[in-house]
């Protein structure tokens, strides 16, 4: 069964499940959820989650894949992936175009990879593997980066779009790492939109960073800043609308403080589809 996802929607968080589970329905149109969280038999998060599920779609984001390593791939977490999205039946099942580690030590980050053909070649039948467990495209978004590496052979733009072509794969467009990365790697982060295939993103990520200058660090902790915006602006009259949402992952503030910056989303991708909209930001 596949669940349609469409328009805008938040990362479901442990601050705000009772808002979610308990409370009057929200102005939200779908969640995003943290695979790892729900990889469990059970216990409080999935019985949260069962709840929320039956109130609003879902779609699942994992951190832990790790498709660029040269590591195998985790068999076993592959099939709680596949058993999870069983269970609450996502629009689709994302996570980062990156490693995480080598050697079976997993870092905890979300790590860049060389943008050569050789890297390429190499994440085809891994993807091809992730998309026959998983019985669906797999979804990959773009991270954010503060190092390049001296064997790149095309920019990351080309890279994702040659890879959406080889491997079939979808993409989660996350606006604020193109921003992150053209600041820290001096590109023009429109050219990086430009490139990317519009038939291939299913949804777009907005988040907030911090900003050291010539630094930006893609830490979920802030309001989305307008640079931001307006960069999600140009995307949506390239592409057209895409369903959108927020990351907050640290400060969280009151479901409601999201909902009304929520809106202010929702007022830019309408005067960006809409020519005759006039986004009003004091106003939204």
């Amino acid at each position: 069964m596949t669940t349609l996802i469409e328009g805008f929607g938040l990362g479901l968080r442990v601050d705000h499940y009772t808002d979610f589970a308990d409370g009057p329905p929200q102005p939200v149109d779908w969640l995003e959820v943290i695979s790892e969280n729900y990889l469990v038999p059970g216990g409080k998060p999935l019985h949260y989650l069962e709840r929320i599920r039956e109130r609003y779609p879902m779609v699942m984001h994992g951190v832990s894949l790790s498709i660029g390593s040269t590591d195998p791939l985790d068999a076993a977490y592959l099939d709680q992936l596949r058993q999870l999205a069983e269970r609450i039946e996502p629009g689709w099942v994302s996570d980062h175009l990156c490693w995480t580690g080598v050697d079976h030590q997993n870092l905890h980050d979300l790590l860049p990879m060389p943008y050569t053909e050789a890297v390429l070649r190499h994440l085809e039948p891994r993807i091809a593997q992730v998309q026959d467990v998983l019985g669906r495209p797999l979804v990959l978004e773009n991270v954010s980066s503060y190092i390049t590496y001296a064997a790149d052979e095309m920019p990351e733009w080309d890279f994702i779009a040659e890879l959406t072509r080889r491997t079939g794969c979808q993409l989660l467009l996350d606006v604020n790492n193109v921003f992150v990365s053209s600041v820290n790697h001096r590109f023009d982060a429109r050219t990086f939109i430009d490139a990317i295939p519009p038939d291939r993103v299913v949804q777009i990520h907005l988040a907030g960073h911090e900003d050291h200058g010539d630094l930006l660090i893609d830490t979920h902790d802030h309001p989305v800043r307008p640079e931001v915006l307006d960069l999600y602006a140009y995307t949506l009259k390239r592409m057209g609308p895409v369903p959108t949402m927020i990351e907050r992952d640290d400060h969280i503030p009151p479901l409601s403080e999201l909902m009304a910056e929520l809106d202010t989303v929702r007022a830019v991708a309408a005067a960006a589809v809409l020519p005759d909209v006039v986004f009003d930001e004091e106003a939204a």
